[in-house]
Formats: C-alpha cells, sequence, structure tokens
C-alpha cells in the first residue's frame, strides 16, 4: 500500500480533498497535513511542515498544493532531501518521476488544467525512476543541495 502525504494552502484545500477521496479509492494510505478551510495561510509553512514530515521517512511520495502550485513547490525544493516538481501535463508527471525522481509533486488549485489532476497522479504514480544517466543527473542536483546548505553558495564548486 503506497502512503502518500499532501498538503494544501487555502487555494487549494478544495482540490486536496478530491485528490484524497480519489487516492484512497486506490487504497492509498492518506497522511493530511491540512488545511481544511479557505481561511488564508502562508504556504511556505505548510511546504516546511510537509516536507519534514516527509523526510522522517515512510512516504512513497507527497503532494503539495496552492492557488498556482508554483510557491509550495519553490517552498518545498528549500528543504533538504527534497524534488519537488510543478506538474501540469502527462509528459511532465511521467518526466518528474522517470528522469528526475521527484518525491513531491505540485499542483494549482486555481489552475485550468487540460486533463484531471488525478489523471496526472496516475502517471507519476505509475512511472519508475530510470536511473542510469539520471541518477548522475540527480546526483548532481542533490551535491548542488549539499554545497549550497553547507555555506558554500556557488553550486559548481
Amino acid at each position: 500500500m503506497e502512503k502518500i502525504i499532501i498538503a494544501s494552502d487555502h487555494g487549494a484545500f478544495v482540490l486536496k480533498d478530491r485528490i484524497i477521496s480519489f487516492l484512497k479509492t486506490k487504497n492509498c494510505e492518506i497522511k493530511d497535513m491540512g488545511v481544511y478551510n479557505e481561511d488564508s495561510v502562508d504556504y511556505p509553512d505548510i511546504a516546511g511542515n510537509t516536507c519534514r514530515e516527509f523526510m522522517k521517512g515512510g512516504y512513497d511520495f507527497g503532494i503539495l498544493l496552492c492557488g498556482t502550485g508554483i510557491g509550495m513547490s519553490i517552498a518545498a525544493n528549500k528543504i533538504k532531501g527534497i524534488r519537488c516538481a510543478l506538474v501540469h501535463d502527462l509528459f511532465t508527471a511521467e518526466m518528474a518521476r522517470a528522469h528526475n525522481n521527484a518525491n513531491f509533486i505540485a499542483f494549482g488549485g486555481r489552475v485550468k488544467y487540460s486533463l484531471a489532476v488525478t489523471d496526472m497522479i496516475e502517471k507519476f504514480r505509475n512511472t519508475k525512476f530510470e536511473g542510469g544517466r539520471h541518477e548522475r543527473r540527480v546526483a548532481k542536483i542533490m551535491g548542488m543541495e549539499e554545497r549550497c546548505q553547507s555555506g558554500l553558495i556557488s553550486p559548481e564548486k
């Protein structure tokens, strides 16, 4: 059984609830980190809390949602170990996993997608990381993260 962590800000809690209902039909175990209404919150706080919980282990992947998905994905990618992809079609959902080994995907609750978000989630869920040359590239990304977080600002040294 897949274990998925999910969270939204006020701009996407309705979409979050639809995604949770869908994932439950797929027998996924869901950890809902909120929010549960339209009361304004700061998405960096939600992203940070959710990503820190994810990094404790035991989750297959995470989903973050805000009005556009942009803010959540930017905030999530500041957390060491997180690779969050902003997905907008089946191709980006597939490549996020196959080439980038993303452990989070992000969507916008106010975005008009040309296909169902659940279809993109299914594509992501059913895609495996290809490894090979992509493993080297992901390792370079993680190396950049390590250098930047250790105080060496230049990602190239």
